[in-house]
């Protein structure tokens, strides 16, 4: 599992620090903190970054925006974005809002209004690649990792390591090498979601990576995961079998 990387671009040391200690409390990851575009550009490029929250001016001038513009229009570079300000300029504002922030927030800016900042931007901003939104507002899914919403915070987690999904009355459990995750989704939506190829539905409870069985025992119904879960399979779902190549 990864916490998701944001990076500050805020040029006021102890605003810069006040924001930061905020986001590490709430287990996010700060990949750096820029002060100006040059080095705000050099640590979007050399990061894996998630997500930017920036100051709209910079030494004095509105560089914050015109690092928003840069990585708007470089293709494959997009990511969302929030804006901090304390300017109170209407036509500063109208040249912000062209680069579509996903947040505009004012200072000094308060910690629930930024988190809750951070959440939209990550669901919409992956909303846009057709990703899903869980019905509780609390998973996003993407192409390689869900976003989980735990406490105050959204966490990264590859889709890759997950082992299997088991259902809890309305809920379902994701569950990963390291870490167990509660959400607010069906195992029917979920199966819908993700590649058919690498997850498969083995019960009406259960849906195992198929890259993490390590034993399928027909004669017992069962299936062993890495860790040594074992799964229930149920004669409904063996078709999912067929797709292994099987030595005889």
């Amino acid at each position: 599992m990864d916490k998701i990387n944001i990076l500050i671009i805020e040029d006021t040391k102890v605003e810069s620090d006040e924001l930061a200690n905020v986001l590490i409390n709430s287990d996010y990851n700060i990949v750096g903190i820029a002060t100006n575009y040059t080095e705000a550009l050099t640590l979007f490029y050399q990061n894996k970054v998630d997500l930017v929250i920036i100051d709209v001016f910079l030494n004095g001038q509105p560089e914050g925006i015109t690092f928003a513009e840069t990585i708007t229009i470089t293709p494959n570079a997009a990511k969302p974005f929030v804006f901090l300000t304390s300017s109170k300029d209407r036509q500063i504002f109208e040249r912000a809002k062209l680069t579509k922030p996903f947040s505009f927030l004012l200072k000094p800016f308060n910690e629930l209004e930024v988190l809750y900042a951070i959440e939209m931007a990550v669901e919409k901003f992956y909303e846009q690649t057709n990703v899903f939104v869980g019905e509780d507002e609390d998973t996003v899914i993407g192409n390689n990792y869900l976003f989980i919403k735990k406490n105050t915070a959204l966490k990264k987690v590859a889709i890759e390591d997950i082992i299997y999904i088991e259902v809890e009355e309305r809920y379902c459990n994701i569950i990963t090498q390291k870490e167990k995750f509660l959400v607010a989704l069906s195992l029917t939506k979920i199966i819908s979601l993700l590649d058919a190829d690498k997850f498969a539905r083995t019960h009406r409870n259960y849906i195992v990576n198929t890259n993490r069985i390590t034993e399928i025992i027909l004669a017992d119904n069962l299936i062993i995961l890495e860790g040594n879960h074992k799964i229930n399979l149920s004669d409904k779902y063996k078709d999912f079998i067929r797709k292994f190549k099987i030595l005889k």
